[in-house]
C-alpha cells in the first residue's frame, strides 16, 4: 500500500500509560502502518517531528456537541486542542430523537438554537451526520431527558406505563441506529420527577444490546452519595457500565468530600463496571438557576433572552444593576445560563488525577461566552495539571485522553498508537502546549499543538483548520461491557 505520509523523529506518547519512545510512523489509507526506523523511499511525504511529541487523537468523554457538529463541521474549539473524538448526548440531553416544531425547554437548549432539533428519529440524526461528516468522530449517546419531553406531555412527575414504553423503543431504535448507551440528568426539571424504577425499566432495551449509562447525578452537593448509589444501582440492573459524568462535589460545604466519593467509586469497581469524566476547572456551567446561585462564591452568566447584555458578567453585579433580589434577577435574565465557581481546586486535582478518570471537556459550544473548558480542557490539563503541577506524569494524562476513553467506550483500534489503529494523531510541543481561553477570554485556541489527524486527514495545521471533514460515527467494539 502506498505511503501517505510519514512523521520522522517524534517521541512517541502512545497512549498506554507506558514510557515514552523515539520512533517514526507510516500513514497509508487512514491508518498507521509502520512504527519504528523503516525506509521511507521517495516521494513520499515527510513531517519532521524532532523535539515534538506525537501522542493517539484526544478523545472528548463529555461533550454537549451534537447540533455544534451540524452547525460548525470543522470543530475548531476541539481539534484545535487535539480533540479527534467526541461523545456526545451526555447529561440526559440529545438532539434526537425529537418531533420537529415543538417546544424546546431547558435544559435541552444548551444544545443550540431550536432549528437544530429536526430529527424525529435517532437513525435521521446518525444520517445526517454520515452524510455531512465533521471533522471530528462521534460516539452518540441518547438522551433520557430528550426521550421524556418526546414521550410526555407532562414531564413533572412519574412516567406512566405506557410512557415507559415509548420511551423504551425510541431507546431500542436509537441502539439500533448506533447510540453507544443512555445517560440520564435527573439533576434538571424535565427528569428530576424520574423515579429509579422509570430509568431502569427504560434502559431495559440495553439488557439485550448492550450499551453504558452515563449519568449527570441527581445531586452532585450535599445528597452526593444517595445518587451515586442510585447510579450504581442502575448501571447493575442494566448490566451496564457506569459513567459518573463530570465527577465534582458542589458547594463549600461538601469540599473535600472527594476522598469519600472516590472510595465509593473504587469499593464499586471491584463489583460492577464504572469510570469517571472530569473537566480541570474549579467552576461548572449550565442553565441558570438559583439553587447553584446560592453555593456558588461567584456566578458569572454565559448568556440571556431576557437580559442579553448579561453575558460574560457576574450575577452579583447584575443583581446590582436592576436593583432585584436574587429571585427578581432570576425572572430577568430567564431563560439563561451561568458559569458557577462551586468547586474546591483540591477536589478537582484529587479527582483529576485518579487513575479511573477521563478528561470531559463538558462545554456548551452555543454560548455566547461560554466556559473556557470548550477551548481550552485537554491543553489545560497539559500545562497546568502535568506540567505546572507534575499531578501526572505526561504518559499518565495521555493515557486518561485515549487509550483509558477508548477501552471504557469499547472503541475498535482508536486510543492508542499501534500498526493497524486509525490515524487519529496529535503532535504536540510538551513544553509549551498552552490552554490560552480563559472565563474573561474563552474563545481562544490553544498553543503548542502543531497538528492534529482524523483517519490519516489533517484537520489543524498548528495555526487553523484544513477543511478536512474525516470524521466518522463510532461503532462499538463489543455489547459486552464485561
Amino acid at each position: 500500500m502506498p505511503t501517505d505520509f510519514i512523521i520522522s523523529g517524534a517521541t512517541l506518547v502512545d497512549g498506554t500509560g507506558a514510557p515514552r519512545f523515539r520512533a517514526d510512523v507510516c500513514v497509508s489509507g487512514g491508518l498507521i502502518q509502520e512504527i519504528g526506523q523503516f525506509d521511507k523511499g521517495d516521494g513520499v511525504l515527510v513531517n519532521k517531528a524532532d523535539g515534538l511529541v506525537l501522542t493517539p487523537g484526544f478523545i472528548d468523554s463529555h461533550t454537549h456537541d451534537d447540533g455544534y457538529l451540524l452547525a460548525h463541521p470543522d470543530m475548531k474549539p476541539k481539534v484545535s486542542q487535539g480533540v479527534t473524538t467526541v461523545v456526545t448526548g451526555n447529561c440526559g440531553i440529545s438532539l434526537a430523537p425529537l418531533p420537529p416544531g415543538g417546544a424546546v425547554p431547558q435544559p435541552l437548549d444548551l444544545l443550540g438554537p431550536p432549528e437544530l432539533f429536526r430529527f424525529r428519529t435517532f437513525a435521521a440524526w446518525i444520517a445526517q451526520l454520515r452524510e455531512t461528516p465533521a471533522a471530528v468522530n462521534v460516539i452518540p449517546l441518547v438522551g433520557h431527558t430528550t426521550l421524556r419531553v418526546a414521550s410526555m406531555a407532562d414531564t413533572e412527575r412519574a412516567a406512566t406505563p405506557s410512557e415507559i414504553e415509548a420511551m423504551r423503543h425510541l431507546l431500542a431504535e436509537a441502539l439500533d441506529a448506533g447510540a453507544f448507551g443512555m445517560s440520564t440528568g435527573t439533576f434538571y426539571p424535565p427528569a428530576s420527577h424520574a423515579p429509579t424504577s422509570e430509568i431502569i425499566q427504560v434502559g431495559a432495551a440495553m439488557k439485550q444490546r448492550g450499551g453504558l449509562y452515563a449519568t449527570h447525578l441527581r445531586d452532585e452537593a450535599d445528597h452526593i452519595v444517595p445518587a451515586m448509589e442510585e447510579a450504581l444501582e442502575i448501571g447493575r440492573a442494566l448490566d451496564s457500565m457506569v459513567v459518573f459524568s463530570h465527577h465534582k462535589l458542589a458547594g463549600s460545604k461538601n469540599h473535600g468530600r472527594s476522598k469519600e466519593t472516590l472510595k465509593l467509586i473504587e469499593d464499586a469497581g471491584k463489583h460492577q463496571a464504572v469510570c469517571v469524566d472530569c473537566h480541570p476547572y474549579p467552576a461548572t456551567s449550565t442553565m441558570l438557576r438559583l439553587d447553584r446561585v446560592m453555593i456558588s462564591k461567584r456566578t458569572m452568566v454565559t448568556w440571556s433572552k431576557g437580559y442579553p447584555e448579561a453575558a460574560g458578567r457576574d450575577f452579583a453585579e447584575i443583581m446590582q444593576e436592576l436593583g432585584l433580589d436574587e429571585q427578581g434577577t432570576m425572572d430577568r435574565l430567564m431563560p439563561a445560563g451561568a458559569i458557577y465557581f462551586l468547586m474546591h481546586e483540591d477536589d478537582v486535582a484529587r479527582i483529576m488525577a485518579h487513575p479511573m478518570t477521563m478528561v470531559g471537556s463538558d462545554g456548551l459550544p452555543f454560548d455566547s461566552h461560554p466556559h473556557p473548558r470548550q477551548w481550552g480542557t485537554f491543553t489545560r490539563v497539559l500545562r497546568a495539571m502535568v506540567r505546572e503541577q507534575q499531578l501526572m506524569t505526561l504518559e499518565q494524562a495521555i493515557h486518561k485522553m485515549t487509550g483509558l476513553a477508548a477501552s471504557n467506550y469499547g472503541l475498535e483500534k482508536r486510543g492508542l498508537l499501534r500498526p493497524g489503529y486509525f490515524a487519529d494523531l496529535v503532535l504536540m510541543n510538551e513544553a509549551l502546549v498552552t490552554d490560552r481561553a480563559t472565563f474573561e477570554a474563552p474563545i481562544q485556541t490553544s498553543q503548542g499543538i502543531h497538528g492534529v489527524w482524523v483517519n490519516g486527514e489533517e484537520v489543524w495545521t498548528g495555526a487553523d483548520v484544513c477543511g478536512n471533514r474525516p470524521g466518522r460515527v463510532l461503532s462499538r467494539l463489543s455489547l459486552d461491557r464485561h
